[in-house]
């Protein structure tokens, strides 16, 4: 029996654009944060970091991106050198937040970075946060696991090698100055600290202690004062009952 060409053609495009959505479904999410450089090099000196982050909302626009910086790159080594009006960058204790007014929905944050200088690695992982005008934030932090691509990537830069005779750079004095003012500054509140938590425990110790003198004092007192009373009350009794027998004694003689 003939089979007509279109229902043969039916029957193969059937299972195949089933396994076409399969496989849509299966593939692995597309960065939504990607970062750049020209010519990035390990140790390169004074480069240019691009980051493009995706818009993903069609009612509320980016308002803020923190990034934690990769290892190597101190925060105060990190200036800002390009990104949409009115938006500045802040250092952090672990990296940087770039931020301002929100941008319109849907529309991707470009912005510039330069670094004093690379470090000597292969691959450099700017995780970041973006917020969006309405609080909402997405978190691109994830490293592959096994070859698999996550669902929120970290944005990745391959580094190539340093070139020859290449070398660190001496630390900055006014950045390693600026972040080593950072953590001293509760450090050095410590102690204050100690200090008050040791008064706050020391003052219900000795609170504790008066008032354990105070209650036997006042236990010894009440003892001392209701000693006459308890005699008093015996002496009473006692002539009660004396007073009784001699009573009943002399009814019965007469």
């Amino acid at each position: 029996m003939n089979r007509s060409p279109s229902r043969l053609l039916a029957r193969v495009a059937t299972p195949v654009a089933a396994l076409a959505g399969v496989l849509a479904l299966a593939g692995p999410a597309l960065a939504h944060v990607e970062v750049e450089s020209d010519g990035a090099q390990a140790l390169a000196v004074g480069a240019v970091v691009s980051f493009n982050a995706e818009g993903e909302s069609d009612t509320a626009g980016i308002s803020q991106i923190r990034v934690a910086l990769p290892t190597g790159i101190a925060p105060g080594d990190v200036t800002l050198a390009d990104g949409p009006q009115g938006w500045t960058l802040t250092p952090a204790a672990d990296g940087y937040t770039v931020a301002g007014p929100a941008l319109a929905p849907s529309k991707a944050a470009d912005y510039k970075i330069k670094v004093r200088q690379l470090p000597d690695a292969r691959e450099l992982v700017f995780k970041s946060l973006v917020t969006y005008s309405d609080g909402h934030v997405d978190r691109w932090i994830e490293l592959p696991q096994s070859g698999v691509t996550p669902e929120h990537p970290a944005p990745v830069l391959k580094l190539a090698a340093a070139a020859a005779g290449a070398t660190p750079l001496p630390p900055d004095p006014t950045a390693s100055g600026s972040a080593s003012a950072t953590p001293s500054a509760p450090a050095s509140a410590s102690p204050s600290v100690s200090a008050a938590a040791s008064a706050s425990v020391s003052a219900p110790a000795s609170a504790s202690a008066s008032a354990s003198a105070a209650t036997k004092t006042s236990d010894s007192s009440s003892s001392s004062g209701s000693a006459p009373v308890i005699i008093t009350v015996v002496v009473v009794l006692a002539a009660a009952v004396v007073g009784t027998v001699w009573w009943r004694r002399r009814s019965a003689g007469s």
